[in-house]
């Protein structure tokens, strides 16, 4: 890996997938115990911005501040997002191709109610299904008690980030490849999510296939974005990252960015009261996570700190947003803490080094059999155009 901080230009396929995937966990960890909160309650909670790992909101009150989230969050503790990411990450490592709507409910869904594992935020073994939130629980519901089409089950679904929170391994096993990416995301993504959520989950693998790209630039990353988002999404990259690219520092910068996505996010000014508009399906609108994390990417340069910790005190949903510009950093090759992650892997008991390694040994395989299949293709297609 480069120095802290850096992009780097020559990071290896398995560099990069092991960084994006531990920078999204860290991430992840950072932002949990501040979100929901305004940039403002933060710095009255923390005396100041936060630079790093901090306990929960509520002190040793977090089983019962909150009734209806009676989560540890903070203290290194990772959240739903990497649950539902290491979760993935497993299904590519059973199948060992490429996926779609159908894997998720033959794999993934299976995954989160039939087998127990250490829940961080819980202090104990408990199936990853009694974490998620409702937006995930919606996968077992439809999918194993419902029957639905996998294809077509997101529908009905609140629409929030609950699919591009996850969807960094689609970017990774189709690294340097954005438009592959974006595709197969939103074939996964369609049994969880629609219309600008399910956006969002094919924007976000392609972002991160285009950070693995040699070279690559948060500029590269965003142009990539708006060659392929369509719709409110699209406006609201673009809109967010015009404004980012105004500011070298987070701190100036957290106003005027989410004044920037304000027309596009539906949630409204209060995050924990939603507007009685949030979360329907729209052409107009746009999840607020991924702009916001694509901003703090232009804002940092592609360094990892810089990005994930505006991020953090960005608030609101700041680990998904977190998730997302630490996958994203992480892809380009700037390097993670080292302090961050192993409190992190320490206090969550996992091995954050491991799904990179699974995953990059998948992203492998799957490679010689696209090339395979390609072959193939242009075998058949000779045969059959005839000479040129």
């Amino acid at each position: 890996m480069t120095p802290k901080g850096a992009v780097s230009l020559t990071a290896s396929l398995e560099e990069r997938i092991t960084g994006s995937l531990v920078g999204a966990a860290v991430g992840d960890a950072l932002g949990g115990p501040v979100e929901g909160y305004t940039p403002a309650q933060i710095v009255e909670r923390h005396g100041g911005r936060v630079h790093g790992i901090v306990g929960p909101w509520n002190g040793d009150a977090w089983r019962t501040a909150r009734p209806i989230a009676p989560y540890h969050k903070g203290d290194g503790h990772v959240t739903d997002d990497t649950l539902m990411t290491h979760a993935l990450v497993r299904v590519y490592a059973t199948v060992r191709d490429h996926l779609d709507a159908y894997a998720v409910a033959e794999h993934l869904v299976p995954d989160l109610m039939g087998n127990p594992r250490w829940i961080p935020e819980l202090e104990a073994e408990a199936l990853p299904l009694q974490r998620i939130f409702l937006a995930e629980k919606w996968l077992v519901a439809r999918l194993h008690y419902g029957h639905i089409d996998p294809r077509e089950a997101g529908t009905g679904n609140i629409v929030n980030c609950g699919a591009a929170m996850y969807m960094a391994p689609v970017g990774l096993v189709n690294a340097a490849n954005p438009a592959a990416a974006y595709a197969e995301a939103l074939d996964i993504a369609g049994a969880h999510q629609s219309s600008y959520g399910r956006e969002a989950a094919g924007v976000f693998a392609a972002a991160v296939a285009a950070a693995c790209v040699p070279g690559a630039t948060p500029a590269s990353v965003i142009d990539t974005c708006l060659g392929l988002a369509k719709d409110g999404t699209r406006a609201a990259i673009e809109a967010v990252c015009e404004v980012a690219a105004r500011h070298t520092n987070f701190e100036s910068a957290l106003g005027p960015l989410r004044a920037a996505v304000t027309p596009f996010d539906t949630v409204g000014p209060d995050y924990r009261s939603p507007s009685l508009g949030a979360r329907r399906p729209s052409r107009l609108h746009a999840i607020e996570e991924l702009p916001i994390a694509l901003g703090m990417l232009v804002i940092s340069g592609g360094d990892y700190g810089h990005a994930v910790l505006g991020s953090v005190n960005y608030g609101r949903d700041c680990d998904s947003i977190a998730t997302m510009s630490g996958a994203l950093a992480g892809a380009l090759g700037s390097e993670i803490p080292r302090d961050w992650a192993k409190t992190v892997a320490e206090s969550s008991r996992l091995d954050l080094d491991a799904p990179g390694r699974a995953l990059t040994e998948v992203t492998q395989e799957i490679f010689e059999r696209d090339v395979q299949r390609r072959r193939a293709h242009e075998a058949a297609y000779a045969a059959l155009a005839g000479p040129r």
